[in-house]
């Protein structure tokens, strides 16, 4: 580049609102957002979620409420994560293969309510039903076991399917899961559901909030440093992902969002495939937090956070401020 000051002054097509609109390199739309549900027992009940302010975990009819509601709004999928009971809740997790489960009660709801006009994406992992919080089966020495585990998520993926989910979203950690869903999900005739993976999912302190939500964070004993991934590591994740896009993932997810924006960039840049992120539910938390103690806008954070992601190269992203930011874009 040999141009030079002043037959380029780089702020004259940032002079006016819609020259600034017409350089705009990165255009985010309510297209790109997923917007995660927590869902919980019981007819016509709201539990808003302490550590998530403007959250909350709703029952069947809550969650077809909005899913309506997301229609509206353009947004094109939900995803859903249970809060199952504790008297539901077993070592061997074995609430996640009911077919009358939370879950797949959940998806029957959004069809019921909205038919196809909106994409369901479903958590395959057994957190939400284990009684000690591990996404995955235990040895009697408390590791999570590894092919013991992907049978069993396997079984919770069909069953998944067979109640509607568009998209099952394994975000378990576990080695060779992918392989073994898309064989199942194959032979199980649901040749067209989706897998996106949580490729990239790393070991980070940013999910309590969450954990709060789904009722696992008071039962896990230890850590999940032993299947999620290691902060510190970069070149692992693309590993991860190379692995589990041969293995049949459709598209990939990388999580937290904030924090691992190289990561997505990288995946973007040397995979062909969808990349999304998941502004998890401490990132979310952090901007409330922000907002409420007058350090920021919150309505400029959100945008702001959001088009990060787009830039870095995400197809979409998983925000709990989903309805929030498309409501901004369709003003």
């Amino acid at each position: 580049m040999t141009a030079s000051y002043p037959a380029t002054r780089m702020r004259r097509t940032r002079a006016t609102a819609w020259s600034r609109a017409l350089h705009r390199e990165n255009v985010l739309t309510p297209a790109d957002l997923v917007w995660p549900l927590f869902v919980t027992g019981g007819q016509g009940v709201e539990e808003p979620v302490a550590s998530l302010p403007g959250v909350s975990r709703w029952s069947l009819d809550g969650i077809a409420a909005r899913a309506k509601e997301a229609v509206a709004l353009g947004i094109p999928c939900i995803a859903l994560f249970p809060n199952t009971a504790a008297d539901r809740r077993s070592d061997d997790g074995k609430e996640a293969l009911n077919a009358d489960n939370l879950m797949c009660r959940a998806i029957k709801a959004i069809r019921d309510a909205c038919g196809n006009d909106i994409g369901v994406l479903t958590d395959v992992a057994l957190d939400p039903y284990t009684s000690h919080g591990q996404d995955g089966l235990l040895d009697r020495d408390g590791y999570v076991v590894n092919d013991e585990t992907v049978a069993v998520l396997v079984d919770q993926a069909v069953n998944q399917a067979q109640a509607g989910a568009d998209i099952v979203a394994p975000s378990d950690m576990m080695d060779g899961r992918v392989r073994a869903i898309r064989m199942a999900l194959e032979m199980a005739g649901q040749h067209n559901v989706q897998i996106m993976s949580y490729a990239a999912k790393y070991a980070s302190a940013f999910y309590g909030p969450f954990r709060d939500a789904v009722g696992s964070g008071g039962l896990l004993k230890g850590d999940k440093k032993s299947y999620q991934m290691d902060p510190a590591n970069g070149d692992e994740a693309l590993r991860e992902v190379a692995l589990d896009i041969a293995e049949g993932a459709d598209s990939v997810m990388v999580k937290p969002g904030l924090p691992y924006l190289d990561v997505v960039r990288r995946v973007k840049e040397r995979f062909d495939v969808p990349v999304f992120a998941y502004q998890v539910s401490g990132e979310y938390a952090m901007i409330e937090a922000a907002a409420a103690a007058g350090a920021g806008d919150r309505e400029a954070l959100v945008m702001e956070t959001l088009m990060a992601f787009k830039r870095a190269g995400c197809a979409g992203v998983l925000t709990y401020h989903a309805p929030l930011a498309a409501r901004l874009l369709g003003a």
